[in-house]
């Protein structure tokens, strides 16, 4: 396989209907990925509810560089290059904590919350060749939108706000699952599957997969449950488009906006124990918006290159190799909400997302199929046309709309894809 190598090579490899299968497989376009879009655009690095408090921390990844997302003494978000001005050691091993600053385990340089440093050992050695105010950490730029932090290397990245567009009023929707609570991050685990970052991108707003991959799980959960999300058939059920990448598939048009409700909706029964102990503390109306926000939102949210906001949890993906991607799920619950609500929420997760339930492990598998797949017929192309035909342009978005099973958000992907590994806007 020759590796294209001008714009005009790249962007033939990506057409209305179809992407080269060298977008899964070439080892050399992956590192073009790493340098045209991880590091340019903003990248999904943390929740603010994972770092809370002065001195928390989390460690991330933008593309294949690791990060330390902080907050500083004043509230202010930081991330910073986990890597020490001095030798280059690693600085923070730990996944998420509390600390004072960050100390290098090599030779003890230690810098500030913010990333400056503020330490050296020994510094006599040191008079007339450095300034400690002249090697900070490296800081990338930092945004947020809905507690949602956002980080890029690109000191001139587009504002975040311009960067998610119509994005923003479906975080917005997606965040009224905390029914007057903040949402917050719960837990989380982590898994690798040997294939490329983009299959999973795709996966997030495909609606033609679920009852196919997913149908063990269909089976597994109560008639209410199944029913909710048989929507195959229902004209209401859309994908939308909506710019620099992103997209939302509708799998439960009546919980989109969790804050409407006619009434007319039946609490599901497996929740009885739920009503029963909310109304305890509660007014029946407040109790309803609880327990209907239950599943989450009633769509997956993709936000182009690495994160999805689905339903009740995060997808997080980040690019190992052109062959092999690790994910985070992270499951959300009501920060200050009732703690019965939030172990169901708990259990919820474990039984789809969780490391022993259904959705994860029959996702990946399916994911591990396409990259093996990829072997085979190296001249095949990748077809995303369904709905190609019936897709209608949406005007207050700007963008397309299509029935939640066609492949509107995976042509939104990779015509992004194509804009940024040839510049062209």
């Amino acid at each position: 396989m020759n590796t294209p190598t001008t714009t005009t090579d790249i962007a033939g490899l990506v057409q209305p209907d179809r992407v080269d299968i060298s977008l899964y497989t070439d080892p050399d376009l992956f590192d073009l990925e790493m340098d045209r879009i991880f590091s340019r655009t903003w990248v999904w690095v943390a929740h603010e509810s994972e770092i809370p408090n002065a001195g928390d921390f989390r460690t991330a990844m933008v593309g294949r560089q690791p990060v330390i997302v902080t907050r500083d003494r004043r509230g202010g978000i930081n991330v910073l290059l986990n890597r020490c001005r001095h030798r280059g050691a690693s600085l923070c091993e730990a996944p998420r904590g509390n600390a004072n600053g960050f100390t290098c385990p090599y030779h003890a340089w230690s810098y500030a919350l913010d990333g400056k440093l503020r330490g050296i050992p020994y510094p006599d050695g040191y008079e007339d060749v450095l300034e400690k105010k002249d090697l900070p950490l490296h800081r990338l730029e930092v945004d947020t939108y809905a507690g949602m932090v956002f980080a890029s290397f690109d000191p001139d990245v587009e504002p975040l706000a311009d960067f998610l567009g119509p994005a923003r009023h479906w975080m917005d929707l997606f965040m009224k699952q905390g029914a007057g609570y903040p949402i917050k991050v719960q837990g989380e685990h982590k898994f690798r599957f040997k294939g490329n970052w983009k299959i999973q991108l795709e996966n997030t707003t495909d609606g033609y997969h679920f009852p196919i991959v997913h149908r063990s799980w269909m089976s597994s959960v109560d008639a209410e449950t199944a029913e909710m999300l048989s929507f195959m058939t229902d004209e209401k059920a859309v994908t939308h488009s909506l710019g620099n990448g992103h997209s939302v598939m509708v799998m439960v048009p009546e919980h989109v906006d969790l804050d409407e409700d006619d009434g007319t909706e039946q609490l599901q029964e497996r929740f009885g124990h739920i009503v029963e102990e909310l109304s305890k503390d509660f007014e029946p109306d407040r109790v309803r918006r609880i327990v209907r926000s239950m599943h989450g939102a009633g769509f997956n949210l993709n936000l182009f290159p690495n994160v999805a906001m689905s339903m009740s949890f995060f997808r997080v993906l980040r690019p190992v190799s052109v062959t092999e991607t690790e994910i985070r799920h992270l499951a959300l619950g009501l920060d200050g909400g009732p703690a019965i609500v939030n172990r169901e929420r708990l259990r919820m997760h474990e039984h789809f997302q969780g490391p022993f339930g259904f959705g994860t492990t029959d996702d990946s598998e399916a994911w591990d199929w396409v990259q093996r797949g990829a072997a085979a017929g190296p001249g095949l192309p990748i077809m995303v046309n369904r709905g190609l035909g019936r897709e209608l342009d949406e005007e207050e978005h700007k963008g397309r709309v299509s029935h939640a099973t066609d492949e509107t958000g995976m042509r939104e992907a990779y015509a992004m894809w194509k804009a940024m590994m040839t510049d062209v806007r």
